[in-house]
């Protein structure tokens, strides 16, 4: 177990929300509430890499010195405050990602998910992901982590090639990356890659050992995405050199998609392929606008009332979430959906699904009538990047190229959406 909080942490006092204040009348009318997943966000990493804007941090201690035992209390105490607003519906899915969560002891991850089923109800088959990197993978660990329960991996590659590697600013090498594929065959049926491209260096032929390796690997799923500068990372501020044009970049795309067709992969979402039956469940319901609970340092929510959808933000800097055990609440920010919003939310989710949405499916997620967006769906329509039926509403491949301008469309550009 890591070593305790330097951090002086009065003992908890869970602040419970007013529930009644989410169920009062409003506007909207769901007549379902969504599944619902679990996010844990786990806030440190050994390096911040510079293309990073996840909510990541270096310990200045070091890794022994990562207060794990107060974060798993925060965490647990963080879970109580928000169960009244949950009470009732079963967990579908559940994700453990940061930062790092790789550098949980075995005992912390075990602690961690007994406290969630301990509050929780979860599905029978419910899914539950870990994300790891290379350079903290260790076999008898792994061992452990599936023995708790987690039963899908998500280790981040994101490259095969030193240079690659080195110019990311990764911790791990490509001896290391192949390493951690290997014990993640051998204890998980289930896990996915996260691999980069359009990497500073790279050509296209690179770019295809790359892909040839990650596919050898026999993975069931693979999250492909081209490196782009987010703005407050270094790499927003000090662009790497040698990073390849818009041609070259839109040739490696092409590849990628000839190459894991020819696989066997499917390409269900803008960066996800997968074997048949081995979708992301946990991401397809953020896609499919259902509901998560995020808990952690900087965590999101999504939740659905009767009459209100609320999204909420928990404290972004891990020592004052820490410090919020001693009392305080843990979110930061809480703020319900305006209705004017909710059909461009849901569409901007939605589309990055190659089979698109069902119409029901908008109606019982959004609480309103398909005619809210009637001119943007018939703008889209004309302009060759939906196509739509009684059943399905999906983008065209047009319309996945230039998937922004059609996402655009559904911008609540002054329009009030009538009750």
């Amino acid at each position: 177990m890591a070593a305790d909080s330097p951090i002086a942490i009065a003992p908890a006092a869970a602040m419970v929300p007013d529930v009644s204040h989410y169920l009062r009348p409003g506007t909207l009318r769901l007549t379902a509430l969504p599944p619902l997943s679990l996010y844990v966000h786990f806030p440190w990493c050994v390096h911040k890499c510079p293309y990073c804007d996840f909510n990541s941090h270096e310990h200045a201690g070091g890794n022994a010195a990562i207060p794990e035992a107060a974060y798993l209390d925060a965490l647990c105490a963080d879970l109580e405050c928000a169960l009244p607003l949950v009470w009732g519906r079963r967990i579908q899915t559940i994700f453990i990602g940061g930062g790092t969560p790789s550098l949980l002891s075995s005992a912390g991850l075990d602690r961690l998910l007994a406290d969630v089923r301990a509050r929780l109800p979860l599905a029978a088959d419910c899914e539950i992901t870990l994300e790891a990197n290379p350079g903290t993978v260790e076999a008898q660990r792994f061992a452990d982590y599936r023995a708790s329960g987690v039963n899908r991996l998500s280790l981040g590659i994101q490259s095969f090639d030193d240079a690659a590697l080195r110019a990311l600013g990764r911790i791990h090498d490509s001896a290391q990356a192949r390493a951690a594929v290997d014990i993640a065959a051998r204890n998980f049926d289930n896990f996915n890659l996260d691999l980069m491209y359009a990497l500073p260096g790279q050509d296209l032929e690179q770019c295809r050992r790359d892909l040839a390796t990650a596919i050898g690997c026999a993975s069931p799923h693979l999250s492909l995405y081209q490196l782009t500068l987010e703005p407050n990372t270094v790499f927003a501020k000090y662009p790497p050199a040698g990073l390849p044009d818009e041609d070259t970049a839109a040739a490696m795309q092409e590849h990628i998609e000839q190459a894991t067709g020819a696989a066997g992969y499917e390409h269900y979402e803008v960066s996800a392929y997968a074997r048949p039956g081995r979708r992301s469940r946990h991401n397809l319901n953020y896609w499919q606008f259902g509901d998560y609970l995020g808990i952690g340092a900087g965590a999101h929510s999504k939740l659905s009332f009767p009459h209100r959808i609320v999204r909420q933000v928990r404290l972004r800097q891990p020592e004052s979430y820490l410090r919020a055990l001693g009392g305080r609440t843990f979110v930061a920010e809480s703020t319900e959906v305006a209705r004017g919003d909710l059909g461009f939310e849901f569409m901007l989710n939605a589309l990055r699904l190659a089979q698109g949405f069902a119409p029901s499916d908008f109606v019982e997620r959004t609480g309103l009538q398909l005619s809210t967006i009637e001119r943007s769906l018939a703008d889209a329509e004309s302009r060759g990047l939906i196509t739509r039926t009684h059943q399905r509403i999906a983008p065209t491949p047009r319309g996945r190229l230039f998937l922004s301008d059609l996402q655009a469309l559904f911008l609540p550009v002054g329009r009030d959406v009538p009750a």
